[in-house]
């Protein structure tokens, strides 16, 4: 089974891939680390890339697929795979559905996190984690047992990435209204998209999410 996670920056779809990842035997891939990936290789894909992006230009979605392409070939996405934050616009959700129907693949289930932005922004500018051993917290929903002191290592000393501040939480949420937004209507036609409540506890949304997936022959759990 090939499935597809859609959500806002912080919705949960890493977290929640990597459950099904280790469920049911699927790989999560990540665009970003792949890309990663293929220019710490060295591969022909990998240095135009590298070039691209040196040259401060934008890695273009025709790359993109082409990389998504001889990673889903792999062996170890034979069971099927879990695209975490790709497609990220209507143009990639439309090159990714023919490249995959040229290889006689497709999506099989589009997991949509549904949330509320505005505790979604909450959420996100109150994380940090433990810059000692990467222990994650938030200030709401998850602060350390002892205020300034990581329950995991002991360390006082706590970090927060620059991009988590409030301000620049809303914008990315801006911009994903704006690209990936569009994104559902597309999926929703085709008759794959399923909406999960995001603003579930961590196992309700599990829950959810296993009910979307229902009782897929394709899917055995480990």
């Amino acid at each position: 089974m090939n499935i597809i996670f859609l959500g806002p920056p912080g919705a949960g779809k890493g977290t929640q891939s990597k459950l099904l990842e280790e469920r049911y035997g699927l790989v999560q891939i990540s665009t970003g680390d792949m890309l990663r990936a293929e220019v710490a290789s060295g591969s022909a894909i990998g240095a135009e890339a590298k070039a691209l992006m040196h040259a401060g230009k934008l890695v273009p979605d025709a790359l993109i697929i082409a990389m998504l392409k001889d990673r889903i070939a792999q062996k170890d996405c034979q069971n099927g795979f879990i695209l975490d934050g790709f497609p990220r616009t209507l143009a990639q959700a439309e090159e990714l559905d023919q490249m995959l129907k040229a290889d006689g693949k497709r999506i099989d289930v589009v997991l949509f996190l549904n949330v509320d932005e505005e505790i979604l922004a909450d959420r996100i500018s109150g994380r940090f984690t433990c810059a000692n051993c990467g222990r994650t917290y938030n200030e709401v929903s998850n602060p350390p047992k002892q205020a300034g002191v990581c329950d995991a290592c002991g360390s006082h000393e706590f970090k927060r990435r620059a991009d988590d501040k409030r301000e620049t939480v809303v914008e990315r949420l801006k911009e994903y209204r704006k690209l990936t937004a569009p994104i559902l209507p597309f999926y929703e036609k085709l008759g794959l998209l399923h909406t999960i409540n995001g603003m579930l506890p961590a196992e309700g949304v599990t829950a959810e999410i296993e009910a979307a997936l229902g009782e897929n022959p394709a899917l055995t759990k480990k």
